[in-house]
């Protein structure tokens, strides 16, 4: 199973991470890395180390982060360009991890990079943009 690591600033990758486990249960080869005030990201490429030599990486490795171009991004980045079966995803929102959690097994890191970008921007709605529900649909 492909190995997932969420990444953002604060502690929004480990509340993503918990509010996840809240609708689809807990998931195995997944973690969460925090990045805060007074690291860099020599920090973050230990941390991120550290996580891989815990986990399952023989399928690939996905990281999922908050911000392009930010710390966490940019430290990832570093990871991954130089392994073939790593990616990097940036705008980790909840209906992401959701829709790739129940993709991971049987899936390439392309494939699941690719679900990951469609499952972020589908989850971005505007109530006023839908389409009007009629009363007996609800």
């Amino acid at each position: 199973m492909i190995a997932i690591i969420i990444s953002a600033h604060g502690a929004l990758a480990g509340e993503l991470l918990t509010s996840s486990a809240l609708i689809s249960g807990e998931q195995e080869n997944v973690t969460a890395i925090t990045f805060v005030p007074g690291e860099d990201q020599s920090h973050l490429i230990a941390k991120y180390t550290e996580a891989i030599d815990r986990m399952d990486t023989s399928e690939g490795v996905l990281f999922l982060c908050d911000l392009f171009g930010g710390s966490p991004f940019n430290a990832a980045s570093r990871m991954a360009a130089s392994e073939n079966n790593w990616d990097v995803i940036t705008g980790v929102n909840l209906p992401m991890l959701l829709e790739l959690f129940g993709l991971r097994s049987g899936s390439t890191v392309p494939q699941l990079a690719e679900s990951a970008k469609q499952a972020g921007m589908m989850g971005i709605q505007s109530l006023k943009s839908l389409k009007p529900v009629e009363e007996e649909e609800l």
